[in-house]
C-alpha cells in the first residue's frame, strides 16, 4: 500500500512537471510572427489582445542607457498585467522614447513611435485593478487619469511614490535588474515633452510620433526593444 501511494505521488508529480512544462512552452512561443505584428498592433479588438499572460514573468528593456529587467506579476494587476505582456509580445514599446522623466519621481513611456498605432490605442482603456503592492523605487505602474483610464502608458517609480497607493495606482512588478540604468535615463526637460495623460499636451506625441519627438526634444532616451525573457521573440 505505501509503495503503491509512493508510485502515486510520483506519477502526479511528474504530470505536473509535463503540464508546467507545457504551459511554459505555450508562453515561450506565442508572441506573434514577425509578419502579424504591426497588423495585430492596428488592431486592438483582435481576440490576441485578450489572452492571459503568465503568472510571472521578467521583460528585458534595451535603451540607450543601457538594459534593465522587470519581473511582473500577474496575481498583483491582472488586467493590466495581461495587457502589457501582449503589448511587449507584439513590440509596441520598441523604438519608442522615455518622454517624460521627472527626476526625484518617475520615468514614463508607452507612447509608440509610429503615430497609427498610437491613435488605434489612444482610448483602449482597460479596467481599473485593486492595488495589491506599493508604488515603492523601481515599482512599474500604468498611468491614468481617473478611474478605468489605464490606456499603454506606464512608469517607473525613481523614487518611493507610496503616496500613490491611495488613489489608485497598482503595481504590475517592479525592476529587479539595472535600476541604475533607469536612474540615468534623461530627465532634463522634465513635463516639457508632453508631460503625463492628465496635462493634456500630449497631442503632438499622438499625432507625430517620433518624427516630433526627436526633432525638438532630441537628447530623449529611446526604448530600443522589449521582450520577455526566455520567449521566442527575446533573443
Amino acid at each position: 500500500m505505501r509503495g503503491g501511494s509512493h508510485l502515486t505521488i510520483c506519477v502526479a508529480a511528474l504530470a505536473g512537471v509535463i503540464v508546467a512544462g507545457c504551459q511554459s512552452a505555450h508562453h515561450k512561443s506565442d508572441a506573434p510572427s514577425p509578419g502579424d505584428r504591426h497588423a495585430l498592433l492596428l488592431q486592438p479588438e483582435h481576440d490576441y489582445w485578450r489572452q492571459p499572460s503568465p503568472a510571472r514573468f521578467t521583460v528585458t528593456f534595451e535603451t540607450t542607457q543601457g538594459v534593465f529587467d522587470v519581473t511582473i506579476e500577474r496575481a498583483l494587476a491582472p488586467k493590466g498585467v495581461d495587457r502589457f505582456y501582449r503589448l511587449v509580445q507584439a513590440e509596441y514599446f520598441d523604438d519608442s522614447r522615455f518622454f517624460r522623466v521627472v527626476p526625484g519621481f518617475i520615468a514614463q513611456f508607452g507612447i509608440p513611435g509610429d503615430p497609427a498605432v498610437a491613435r488605434a490605442w489612444k482610448d483602449r482603456a482597460i479596467e481599473d485593478d485593486s492595488v495589491r503592492a506599493s508604488n515603492v523605487r523601481g515599482a512599474i505602474t500604468y498611468a491614468m487619469t481617473g478611474p478605468n483610464t489605464r490606456t499603454t502608458q506606464l512608469f517607473i517609480s525613481l523614487v518611493d511614490n507610496t503616496r500613490l497607493d491611495t488613489t489608485g495606482f497598482s503595481p504590475l512588478g517592479r525592476v529587479v535588474a539595472g535600476m541604475d540604468v533607469v536612474d540615468r535615463l534623461y530627465g532634463g526637460y522634465g513635463e516639457g515633452a508632453g508631460g503625463g495623460m492628465r496635462a493634456g499636451n500630449q497631442g503632438r506625441m499622438m499625432s507625430e510620433g517620433n518624427a516630433h519627438l526627436d526633432r525638438d526634444y532630441p537628447r530623449l532616451d529611446r526604448l530600443i526593444r522589449a521582450y520577455v525573457k526566455g520567449s521566442a521573440s527575446g533573443r
